[in-house]
């Protein structure tokens, strides 16, 4: 009997057998207590000839590849652990720590997971603890990079929710109708993470619903998720507008990120008959603050030829400003106050720039050295739009929007 080589499998059964290896087996009639470790990896390169601004795979890392300098190995490099234990039929738990670099530039191991798990019965679980947040197809391994093709996630649309878990509970049910293998999830929790010098992001009452479904070599997700979100950064410009009397005041309430509405909803599918593939997603975001709203979309594919799959996509992301001025009248201030305005505005200027607008266009290859083991190659343009920075970070005070910025990367991905 001959046995397919990694690269013969499909993306989804290729995600399946990685999740099936770090989340340990099914329920199953009988379960022998016990426990299992296993990991995963990225080592990778990248570099931009962007001179005003970095290139990075999610916007919550200092730095990338650009202006703090063309090459980086910073952009993908990450190493996952999991340690899966099983208690009996019916208990089970997860730990799954990541590290790779943060805002603060260190490499500190962040828990991802961190639950426990009580199937109540073969199609009804319940998980409470850290749970990945059931948005996008990737949700459950977008930290690793050997179960999809490219070398990261398409960021026009995952960046865009930069967070991956949340602190609550979960309930899972799947279900089946004819040929169609369903699963429905809902989501409850909280989020607290460090940012850079003392900021953080806080989301609370954070609830979310995911359904899945699978019929032969289709499959789709659509996800909904709501918080209440708050995010401390830029004090001393929120301090600054508020001395600017009921307009600066009525400015930075409406701007300021705390206990404020947000909302995401995606919708993706996959076909994949296991020759080639064909993925796309498209989600919306909205925060009540200068976070503004977004729409975003990719598609991609590729076609397998042994252990070669070479692909290509396009992403974009639309972002639209907050409603409102976004910038304080000068014209009848006295210079010692306009002096302050002037800096007030050009911190909103910079504020209204990081509402994400962008398309990437990239081509790319995926080679199955041996199994559990991936090299990528991939190149990118990626062009900012609207007056935006899009997805880059460290940008220039004078950056130019609608700039092309060509990115090449190289990525060894595994799991053990």
């Amino acid at each position: 009997m001959f046995f397919p080589s990694t690269a013969a499998l499909s993306c989804s059964a290729c995600a399946g057998a990685v999740l099936f290896a770090l989340s340990g087996s099914a329920c199953a009639e009988t379960v022998s207590p016990g426990w299992k470790f296993s990991g995963f990896g990225t080592v990778g390169v990248a570099h931009s000839d962007e001179s005003q601004a970095d290139f990075v795979a999610s916007i919550m890392k200092g730095g990338g590849a650009g202006r703090t300098g063309h090459w980086s190995r910073h952009v993908d490099t990450k190493l996952g652990g999991q340690a899966d234990l099983q208690f009996d039929a019916r208990w089970s738990a997860v730990v799954q720590v990541v590290t790779e670099q943060r805002l603060d530039y260190s490499y500190q191991p962040r828990i991802e997971w961190a639950n426990v798990k009580y199937q109540v019965t073969p199609e009804l679980a319940l998980r409470l603890g850290r749970i990945a947040l059931p948005m996008f197809i990737a949700a459950d391994y977008r930290k690793v990079g050997y179960a999809y093709p490219w070398i990261r996630t398409p960021i026009e649309v995952y960046g865009v929710l930069p967070l991956s878990s949340s602190d609550g509970a979960d309930l899972s049910w799947q279900w089946n109708g004819e040929s169609m293998h369903s699963t429905t999830q809902v989501l409850f929790g909280r989020t607290d993470m460090a940012l850079y010098d003392g900021a953080r992001l806080r989301g609370r009452d954070i609830a979310g619903f995911s359904h899945t479904v699978e019929q032969g070599a289709f499959s789709a997700r659509a996800s909904v998720i709501t918080t209440r979100l708050s995010v401390s950064l830029f004090p001393e410009l929120f301090d600054a507008l508020e001395a600017f009397g009921p307009l600066g005041r009525g400015m930075a309430a409406r701007l300021r990120v705390e206990d404020k509405r947000a909302s995401a909803m995606s919708i993706g599918l996959n076909y994949d008959p296991g020759q080639w593939f064909v993925m796309g997603e498209a989600g919306r975001s909205k925060v009540d603050g200068y976070l503004g709203s977004t729409r975003s979309a990719y598609v991609s594919g590729g076609w397998r030829h042994g252990n070669l799959t070479p692909y290509a996509g396009y992403a974009r992301v639309w972002g639209t400003l907050p409603e409102g001025p976004h910038a304080l009248p000068l014209g009848s201030l006295p210079p010692a106050y306009a002096a302050i305005g002037y800096a007030a505005n050009a911190g909103l200027e910079g504020m209204m720039r990081a509402v994400p607008s962008q398309s990437t266009l990239s081509v790319g290859l995926r080679w199955d050295v041996v199994p559990n083991v991936a090299v990528k190659l991939q190149h990118e343009r990626v062009t900012t739009r609207s007056g935006s920075r899009g997805m880059f970070i460290n940008s220039a005070p004078d950056y130019r929007s609608g700039r092309t910025a060509p990115v090449t990367s190289a990525a060894l991905d595994f799991v053990f």
